[in-house]
């Protein structure tokens, strides 16, 4: 199946597709590129979100005939409308500051959260358009072209998902699984099997990645924590929880902290959240 045509991607304002960590050449010859992509709302990204990548890079170093040349996050558009979802400039420049700082290979890609919501699978095409099309794709060291693989990286509750009748249409499906496929990495309180089973025809690019070590640390407790009070320290990247002390973020989960209407009374909250958690911020 072929990928969407260029012309139906309209970029936002200003966007420019970073690359500045893509391998461009192959390692070894004998492999196939590939490039991760997480799609999801990032808010805020976590180290779970950044250990998925290792994982994943784990898996396939040991399990599979590809080489990873690039991973990405792309953070969803604000017409997500998920309840508590921040701005997505505010989400962007999180994963941007987690990835610069505590990665040396991930970046952030964010076509997708600058306009219109967009689906998973045009997302995929997008990052397949701009990789392939227009940087050409990668080379192996003798200078032989290869087309880079684009492939979902998610967690086993939002692939659980693609199951549940009236959630995905077929097509969407086809193409994220049958044209691109997916490493599923194995989500707490989520079922690999379950998340898994009704997409049998195509168990040929559904990658399932057990977890070694639990980790249920997710944006929801994190966001949770911040409104209570607690530390989130070593769970999110230092740095983000700077972005979010500065820009007075999470203070609730409703219309969000941008709106002036109550601003007082909420960075009051914040001072108290952050100083009873023992994070003391100069907030002037």
């Amino acid at each position: 199946m072929a990928a969407q045509s260029s012309s139906a991607f309209a970029n936002p304002p200003n966007y420019s597709f970073t690359s500045h960590r893509l391998h461009r050449t192959l390692h070894a010859s004998d492999k196939q590129p590939i490039v991760l992509v997480a799609c999801g709302s990032f808010n805020p990204i976590t180290y779970h979100h950044l250990r998925m990548f290792e994982m994943a890079n784990d898996f396939v170093r040991q399990n599979t005939n590809f080489e990873i040349v690039g991973g990405y996050l792309s953070p969803v558009s604000e017409e997500y409308e998920k309840p508590g979802l921040v701005r997505a400039r505010h989400r962007v420049n999180m994963c941007t500051l987690a990835t610069e700082q505590e990665s040396s290979g991930l970046m952030v890609d964010s076509w997708e959260a600058f306009q219109n919501y967009q689906r998973t699978a045009v997302v995929l095409d997008h990052f397949d358009y701009e990789i392939n099309t227009i940087l050409g794709g990668v080379t192996t060291r003798d200078g032989e072209h290869r087309n880079v693989r684009i492939m979902l990286l998610a967690g086993s509750d939002l692939i659980s998902t693609m199951s549940e009748p009236g959630v995905w249409s077929h097509n969407d499906l086809d193409r994220i699984l049958g044209r691109y496929g997916t490493f599923v990495i194995e989500r707490t309180g989520s079922s690999m099997d379950q998340a898994t089973d009704s997409l049998a025809r195509w168990r040929d690019s559904i990658y399932p990645i057990p977890q070694l070590v639990q980790n249920d640390v997710s944006s929801t407790k994190v966001r949770l924590f911040f409104r209570r009070g607690l530390s989130v320290r070593y769970l999110i990247p230092a740095a983000v929880i700077d972005y979010i002390k500065q820009n007075y973020l999470y203070l609730d989960d409703g219309s969000g902290p941008e709106k002036e209407k109550g601003r007082t009374r909420r960075v009051e909250k914040l001072k108290l959240a952050f100083e009873t958690a023992g994070l003391y911020y100069n907030y002037n």
